[in-house]
């Protein structure tokens, strides 16, 4: 009778996990067998294939290992405590409301206007970087972006350290008559307030010569002082937009035939960057290193292509760099993605390509420029280290 005994209550302790594990199988099989309904049925009453994906995907990743954990106990080493596993009904709600009951913003994301941006992913945090100061894609109308304003042209820095004329000597490696690095900018006339005397709102800082082209043409400069050809290409996307009755939301469809063009034209481009400016204030873009005052660099990758991810290889590699020679000059690696931003950024065209959005609209010209030079001086490393390997190879 005792023997029996400890059997019956042995079974009592291992049935319930059994059940719980039987509850998880049963409630997939039927979710499942709901969304075969669904395809199946009438098109005019059928859900799209997006809403079954979002269904799906709010269903913890723990509940499909338990599962496979019942068959093959191999699994259940990378989950070994069962009892730890989601709660069934807990589930079942994230799934029929989108709503996750430890994530406040899956509820306030819905119902709060504006508040979806807090919905995005940051790939690499760098210093004070979060989801309150992450960079801001203004789309202004497109005759703002064409207004004539004044503009103060800064001054050249007396330091020679900030001249960014290194010359070349005869131990830089060279690519010789090659561009390997192709600059360009989609956004061409985003300009800085220092500059534009009677602007004071970002929303306004535009200019068809002081702006950011002058960026890339320091950047470019630099790269080539290290032996790295560079080409910049000069197109005023703004003024294409215009002439083709294009909104400035069309500036990424306006760019793509600027770079599909230069690789057309030149089989040597191995990098492409699409540089910017942001748009929220100097405290979160400017950095002061060694004493000197940097603009700030944030690392933008668009999500919405199939092989993104070798994009952002790239641009982990290249914040690393940057933190390990100027601490805090990285804002950090953000791969973007959504309804509010164009998500791809041409960057299927080249896995080696990025967005950089250099400073702020309240940073200044020698900011930037310094900024440019130490990014010049990093990716020339991160380059000819590269080139070391392959010749080796």
């Amino acid at each position: 009778m005792l023997l029996g005994s400890n059997n019956h209550h042995a079974r009592n302790r291992v049935n319930p996990i059994y059940k719980k594990s039987a509850m998880y199988l049963i409630s997939i099989v039927v979710l499942f067998i709901f969304i075969g309904i669904l395809t199946t049925i009438q098109p005019a009453y059928r859900f799209s294939s997006n809403t079954i994906t979002e269904w799906t995907s709010d269903i913890d990743g723990s509940i499909f290992l338990s599962l496979l954990g019942m068959e093959n106990r191999a699994f259940n080493q990378a989950y070994p405590n069962n009892e730890t596993l989601p709660d069934i009904s807990t589930t079942l709600f994230q799934i029929a409301t989108s709503i996750k009951p430890n994530d406040p913003r899956s509820l306030l994301g819905n119902e709060l206007p504006g508040y979806s941006i807090f919905d995005s992913q940051i790939l690499i945090a760098g210093e004070g970087t979060n989801y309150t100061n992450l960079p801001v894609e203004s789309s202004p109308p497109l005759e703002e972006v064409l207004r004539d304003r004044e503009a103060v042209i800064a001054e050249e820095s007396n330091d020679p350290e900030d001249s960014g004329s290194e010359e070349e000597d005869e131990t830089t490696p060279s690519t010789g008559e090659r561009d390997v690095v192709f600059l360009y900018n989609t956004h061409n006339r985003e300009s800085f307030l220092p500059h534009l005397p009677d602007v004071t709102e970002p929303d306004q800082a535009f200019h068809d010569e002081v702006n950011i082209t002058q960026v890339s043409d320091r950047l470019a400069e630099s790269l080539e002082a290290k032996g790295i050809g560079t080409n910049v290409d000069d197109t005023d996307i703004s003024n294409e937009l215009s002439e083709k009755g294009m909104s400035f939301s069309q500036s990424y469809e306006a760019s793509r035939d600027v770079v599909e063009e230069a690789f057309a034209t030149n089989e040597e481009i191995q990098y492409v960057f699409d540089l910017h400016r942001d748009a929220v204030s100097r405290d979160i873009t400017t950095k002061e290193i060694n004493g000197k005052s940097y603009a700030r660099i944030m690392i933008v990758v668009g999500a919405e292509h199939a092989e993104h991810e070798k994009n952002l290889e790239f641009a982990t590699e290249l914040h690393y760099l940057l933190e390990e020679k100027y601490p805090g000059l990285s804002r950090g690696v953000y791969p973007k993605e959504g309804s509010a931003t164009n998500g791809v950024f041409n960057q299927d065209l080249s896995e080696n390509s990025l967005v950089l959005e250099f400073g702020g609209v309240e940073n200044n010209m020698e900011e930037l420029n310094r900024s440019a030079d130490a990014l010049a001086e990093v990716f020339s490393e991160l380059y000819w280290d590269a080139e070391e390997v392959d010749t080796d190879s």
